[in-house]
């Protein structure tokens, strides 16, 4: 090859790469901070993100890029991945839960973030109100905390004889915990229920935590809205099965892996419409200027499997009312 042609080839190269460069670095970079440990744990709502981003049009790899970190519930890494995403100057940084929305907000004043899955975004001090979040963060919350009650009450009527109850919680989230064993509490006293809250800070708590149950003679339990929670379902499942345990929790997905009933909004519908704020910000919006979103959907959902299998016969009255049955 002679010299002249050897340049040119080496210059246009050069010209290809540096246009691909600039077309990357145009593509928005989206940082969204989970909770769980790795893309397989978090593989339903992620996906539930990506469907909500095509809405608008994106497709990753295309138009968009994920940037995805997996704190597996350690305290420390939320705030360390937090600062990670703000150092790579996403365009917007997403938050997984009520951990990631706080450490995101430690992170950045600048960048947008948006929150996905907080039960009470004003009493954490994320946002001053759900109609004017002020400052650069907004999203969805999931209105956890008057659900726990009625999750105490729909055990009950599932399950006449239970008597004495106990409640799943994570006092990690001291705000949200404390809620949660207000709101249970007031449907056990009016339902003449004992409750005992029982408290789980990691993965390896649970089996302590279903022995303790037995040791206090407990009937049912009932878990409340957490991250943790959600990542470990099978094995909240097949805690409770193993020692004939009806539960009620807050997740279609808890169900599904064996639990016996759960109460509340559609988490995979949420987390979908966080593609609606990621694309309004793209687009120029504040996310001061978007109002918090609360759920409108909420389900009921019965596995009839898991209630054969601890021998319990299903009312039709109760059968009727649920919005799913998983058979």
């Amino acid at each position: 090859m002679r010299r002249r042609e050897f340049i040119k080839l080496i210059g246009g190269t050069a010209a290809a790469w540096s246009t691909f460069a600039s077309a990357q670095q145009n593509i928005p970079r989206i940082g969204i901070l989970w909770h769980g440990a790795n893309e397989e744990e978090e593989a339903i709502y992620l996906g539930a993100v990506r469907q909500g981003l095509g809405d608008f049009g994106y497709v990753e790899g295309k138009n968009i890029i994920l940037e995805n970190r997996f704190p597996a519930e350690i305290p420390d890494r939320f705030i360390s991945l937090a600062a990670d995403l703000a150092a790579l100057h996403v365009d917007v940084l997403v938050a997984i839960n009520l951990a990631a929305g706080l450490a995101a907000q430690r992170a950045t004043m600048t960048i947008p973030v948006i929150f996905v899955a907080v039960p009470d975004p004003v009493g954490a001090k994320l946002v001053a109100s759900l109609a004017h979040p002020g400052g650069n963060i907004t999203g969805l919350s999931n209105f956890a905390h008057d659900l726990t009650g009625k999750r105490v009450e729909y055990l009950k009527q599932i399950v006449p004889s239970v008597s004495r109850i106990a409640l799943l919680v994570n006092p990690s989230n001291k705000a949200s915990s404390e809620t949660y064993i207000e709101e249970a509490q007031k449907a056990a006293d009016k339902l003449g229920l004992v409750l005992y809250p029982v408290e789980v800070h990691s993965r390896s708590d649970f089996a302590p935590a279903f022995e303790k149950m037995q040791d206090q003679k407990i009937d049912g339990v009932v878990v409340s809205q957490d991250g943790l929670f959600f990542v470990s379902r099978k094995e909240i499942a097949e805690l409770a099965l193993a020692r004939g345990l009806p539960s009620a929790v807050y997740s279609r997905e808890t169900v599904e892996a064996g639990a016996l009933a759960s109460y509340g909004p559609d988490n995979y519908g949420i987390f979908r419409r966080s593609g609606y704020y990621i694309d309004n910000i793209l687009k120029g919006a504040k996310p001061a200027d978007l109002p918090v979103e609360q759920p409108t959907k909420f389900e009921f959902i019965i596995n009839r499997k898991t209630a054969k299998t601890l021998g319990l016969t299903i009312s039709q009255t109760m059968l009727v009312a649920a919005d799913d049955i998983v058979q």
